[in-house]
Formats: structure tokens, sequence, C-alpha cells
């Protein structure tokens, strides 16, 4: 049986909501874990069913540090999505990736210290696989889709998630670079650890808007530079939004193995589950138990 293919997209800095959705609906959704950065919208893009979801809020209300990063993708897990594409603002790192260019994320380095990333806590144990912290089939997709939207497209990089929300400063940005990672962001790490826990597949693309503070004889990163970089960014990123949906849609039956991540994940024997984890995680858990 074909499975009922639901496209989660979650909109970074300056994307608060995605052109061409028919059938629009808002979803306010209350989840165990608190309540999500704003309602869901719900509708259909060319045929597919889509959920998005602005991750700062409408009108950019909440920073990095505070969006509850497990209602979020709870919420999307809830509403059926089975695909996430994240779309997130970053510096870039390389002097090859120019601003105004997308990266699709391979990997990623944690630099967070305030944040909870798991859903496995308080009475639940689980150890999802996670040497590969994206989709390996949606990120074929969405490099292409950008390379048909007419936008330069790098094929994999490591985005190194720093706590913020304030920028870098010289010397980390030098330390990250002498690391080898590609761009610099503050919010899709957890996104991408709690996806796999909830067995939806994930994937980003990150568009650079600066290059941090590193450049020497380049401007340092400000906040009107990278909001000049990320008007032009929105529409590039409609436009591969648009071409990534028929695209994924037809691989709704994808042996990537996200949609199993759990299946051997889970540490605490059945009866030592407590109800009240029962209930939280049930969503999650409840096809193993």
């Amino acid at each position: 049986m074909t499975e009922e293919l639901i496209v989660g997209v979650i909109g970074g800095s300056g994307l608060y909501d995605i052109d061409g959705l028919t059938d629009v609906k808002e979803v306010a959704l209350s989840t165990p874990f608190g309540e999500p950065s704003d309602a869901f919208i719900t509708g259909v893009l060319d045929g597919v069913k889509m959920v998005f979801l602005p991750r700062h809020g409408r009108g950019h209300k909440v920073s990095p540090s505070e969006i509850n990063f497990r209602a979020n993708i709870w919420g999307m897990k809830r509403l059926g999505v089975s695909r996430i594409l994240s779309i997130s603002a970053v510096g870039s790192m390389r002097e090859d990736i120019v601003p105004g260019e997308f990266v699709v994320i391979d990997q990623f380095f944690d630099r967070t210290r305030h944040r909870v990333d798991t859903f496995f806590n308080k009475g639940c144990v689980a150890h999802v696989m996670f040497a590969d912290p994206v989709c390996g089939d949606l990120r074929k997709n969405l490099i292409e889709a950008g390379n048909q939207a007419g936008v330069k497209t790098h094929d994999g990089g490591t985005y190194v998630n720093m706590e913020g929300p304030q920028f870098s400063t010289r010397a980390e940005s030098k330390i990250y670079r002498s690391w080898g990672v590609d761009v610099i962001g503050m919010t899709n790490l957890q996104e991408a650890r709690l996806a796999r826990e909830a067995e939806i597949c994930y994937s980003t693309v990150a568009m650079a808007t600066d290059y941090d503070c590193w450049y020497e004889g380049h401007d340092d990163v400000t906040v009107e530079a990278v909001l000049e970089v990320m008007a032009a960014n929105v529409g590039n990123a409609r436009a591969l939004i648009k071409a990534a949906v028929p695209k994924i849609s037809s691989q709704a039956n994808s042996s990537c193995g996200c949609g199993d991540a759990l299946q051997f994940a889970i540490m605490t024997a059945k009866d030592s589950i407590p109800a009240e984890a029962r209930e939280r995680l049930g969503l999650l858990i409840d096809k193993y138990l």
C-alpha cells in the first residue's frame, strides 16, 4: 500500500509562508512538550499535502535558544508528516560558498549549551543511530531541486550549530574554520536529532547570507547585510520548494530507513516504562510496544 505522503517545511529567518498553497488552514496544537513556535499551516501544493511552520513564529518572535524544538517536531509527526524540508539562513565558512548560494547539508557539529534535544528522558531511554544525520534520499531530491530552480547549490557540507543569539566572535569564527566546517547557524541540529527520533526524514537547505566575521577584508556580518541577502534567498527558497515537492512525492515509499529509526533503539524494558512516559511518548513508541 502506498503511504500518504505529507511534506513538512520548517521556514527559517525570512520564510514565513509558502507560495501556491491551496486549501489553506491553520492548526493550533498543544503538545506533551509545550507550545510550538506558531500555528501549523496546512494545505496542498501541486497535489501534495503540505504542513508549514515558521521556526521563529510569524513576526520572528522566538529566539534560537527559546525555540521549542520538541513541540515543533512532535506537531509535524502528529499531523502525519513523513518528510521535513528545513530552510535555514546560515553564515558561510568557505570563500567558495558565496552569500546567496545554498548548501544541502550532510553533517552537523554541536556547539549549543542550553537546549533539550531528545524526546527520550524521564523514564524511557532510546539511542537512535545518527552517524548520517540527514536523509540521503531527501538530500538528493533537494540538490536536484536547487539546480532546477537555478540556484547555485552545493552538495554536502558541515553545519556547526552555535548557541546564539549573538553572532560569533572573531576567535570563534576562525577556530570553526580551522575545524573544516562549511556553514554556521543556530537552529538545525536539534531539529535533525528530534526528527530522527520521530522517524521522519529530514534534510536542511542552508541559505548563505554572509561570511560570518572570519573573512579579512570583507564586511563583518551585520543584521542589515543578512536581511538584504535574505530577501533574495527567500524567493529562491520558494522556487526550490516548488521544484522539490514533485521529486519528493515520487519517492513516497523510500527505503532510506529513517521511518524505522526506533525499531532497535528503545532500551527501556516495556514493563519498566512509567505510565506518564508511555502517554507522553505514545505517538512515537506505541507501534513498538
